[in-house]
């Protein structure tokens, strides 16, 4: 796709913006053992003060390869998928709109909300006023095991208090870039409750990013017949979560999908969908 050297600076700054890239070096999130007794007394500490913002980083010096592959936890970024998934957002959006792909575009599983944010500033660089940004997420963290999938089992995302960033912080996250406008709309609640009736006609880019089989299954059953030929279904949690990759792969063989799968980085992978 064509764009001016404006259009690229813009987009390649707020990349950098959103994932802290070279901007943040100091302020990096711990990452404990999982099992280990520093772990039990940082879940002890959490559930003592449960509702107050309280995180635990460390001192340490700007890693630039685990951030361009979302590999580290940003203490302050909007997202933490790293600049090549961003990347791939851009790539993605960018070709459903010099291909003329009908449809909108949602993340089912938006965090602090860096890859929809993304997406709106994406439409805007290239004056496209006729798609709408869907926000997806609980707001509320992630599910408990409900005994649908099995591959759930176990799961102990609905644990991570840090996971759970409410729909007013996203809208503020949104409302920082200038780009909180009719064109942004959420979805608040259980992917199982709001994607069957959410208001979309059609979709051009599907970005799944709920972790589990469940919400990774939910998203793709209610969503997946509105991607418009030659729309995008992009994963980030496929080489992350068993679980999601194993939900990515029954749903395509149910379905007889063989559009190829493509590698982003270690994590994410994304098809076009035929």
């Amino acid at each position: 796709m064509t764009t001016s050297p404006a259009v690229d600076l813009y987009l390649d700054v707020m990349a950098k913006m959103l994932t802290r890239y070279g901007f943040e070096g100091r302020n990096v999130t711990v990452k404990l053992p999982s099992r280990s007794y520093e772990s039990y007394l940082w879940d002890l500490t959490r559930g003592a003060m449960k509702g107050r913002d309280i995180r635990m980083v460390e001192a340490a010096e700007f890693d630039r390869e685990a951030r361009e592959v979302g590999r580290d936890w940003p203490a302050d970024a909007e997202t933490m998928i790293g600049l090549k998934r961003l990347a791939n957002v851009r790539a993605c959006v960018g070709s459903v709109i010099a291909d003329g792909v009908p449809g909108d575009l949602i993340e089912t599983g938006a965090w602090r909300g860096g890859s929809t944010i993304y997406m709106r500033a994406i439409l805007k660089a290239h004056g496209d006023t006729d798609r709408t940004v869907w926000v997806a997420d609980s707001f509320q963290g992630l599910p408990e095991y409900d005994g649908r999938y099995e591959a759930d089992a176990g799961d102990q995302h609905h644990t991570r208090d840090e996971l759970a960033i409410s729909v007013e912080s996203v809208e503020e996250n949104f409302r920082r870039y200038d780009l909180l406008d009719d064109q942004v709309k959420f979805l608040v609640g259980w992917f199982s409750d709001t994607l069957p009736t959410a208001p979309i006609e059609r979709l051009a880019v599907l970005r799944l990013d709920g972790d589990m089989y469940s919400s990774t299954m939910d998203a793709l059953d209610a969503l997946y017949d509105k991607v418009s030929p030659g729309g995008y279904v992009i994963v980030d949690d496929y080489g992350a979560v068993r679980a999601c990759a194993q939900a990515i792969h029954d749903f395509r063989d149910a379905r007889g999908i063989t559009d190829p799968i493509e590698e982003i980085d270690w994590a994410g992978v994304f098809w076009r969908k035929s």
